[in-house]
């Protein structure tokens, strides 16, 4: 029987325009027990301003466990994702970040096939992001880090497509990262999903989609950057809740929402229900 956790990923202060520190006081002020940061490659002007909450993998690691120390919380993953279709792209950049997870102390990266180049076949695409998850896969496997692969795009929209893109590697290292809120706008039934893949089940992204979104957008998109707060939209999460303390391993519900005021009403929704 696996344990449930709350985390947030640090999308929520996006829109507040605060460095990754403030981030992560923040999510530990709410209460929250896990944070999942966004890295980045290079250099990026608004994080280095303090005006966004991306870490630039330039700098140390231990910047960001020293971050979750100093505020009490632990990390559940690291949003990493990249095309894996592109591996001119994705190749090294997830085994950075896999080496900075081992570092900075966080289980998990999460990704996703990302958009597609535009003259590729589809079977060309899974031989580039075998070859993508493969490598990374090397690098995780002797680490102890997870790869995490969400249902986000034009493949992993569906249960079939997100499980061939999971199987391309063959690594115990390469897991699912269910995200509820894409895999309901992708027009598939998220419960039964979930349930198909519990026992890959690495990481939970807990996104809500609100009923607006929902008339608008369900079956015509593959997914979305952020949800509601969880409890004001459609997403059931007594049953998510249900299915995943049925899951063999630990898993962090790390919510995806676009505001703080999103995130305080988040965990009191979740906290009622754990």
């Amino acid at each position: 029987m696996g344990k449930i956790a709350i985390g947030i990923n640090l999308e929520f202060v996006r829109h507040a325009d605060k460095p990754f520190e403030w981030g992560v006081e923040k999510a530990a002020e709410l209460g929250y027990e896990y944070v999942e940061p966004m890295v980045h490659w290079g250099r990026e002007l608004l994080s280095e301003a303090g005006y966004f909450h991306s870490v630039s993998m330039l700098d140390d690691p231990l910047r960001v466990r020293r971050a979750c120390e100093k505020y009490g919380v632990k990390l559940s993953g690291l949003s990493s994702h990249c095309p894996l279709c592109k591996p001119e792209i994705s190749v090294e950049y997830l085994k950075q970040a896999i080496r900075f997870a081992a570092e900075c102390g966080a289980p998990v990266v999460n990704t996703d096939e990302g958009p597609k180049p535009d003259w590729t076949t589809v079977e060309e695409d899974h031989v580039l992001m075998r070859y993508t998850l493969c490598e990374a896969a090397r690098v995780a496997e002797p680490r102890g880090i997870l790869i995490g692969i969400e249902p986000h795009q034009q493949y992993s929209k569906t249960p079939d497509g997100l499980d061939r893109i999971q199987a391309l590697p063959q690594s115990p290292a390469v897991g699912i990262n269910f995200d509820t809120g894409n895999s309901y706008l992708a027009g598939q039934d998220p419960y039964a999903w979930l349930e198909r893949v519990a026992d890959r089940l690495v990481h939970l992204h807990a996104k809500d989609i609100s009923i607006v979104q929902s008339e608008a957008e369900r079956g015509k998109v593959t997914g979305t950057p952020v949800g509601c707060a969880c409890g004001e939209g459609v997403i059931d999460w007594k049953r998510v809740i249900e299915i995943c303390r049925r899951a063999p391993r630990d898993i962090v519900f790390s919510v995806e929402c676009g505001t703080v005021e999103q995130a305080a009403s988040s965990i009191a929704h979740l906290k009622t229900l754990l």
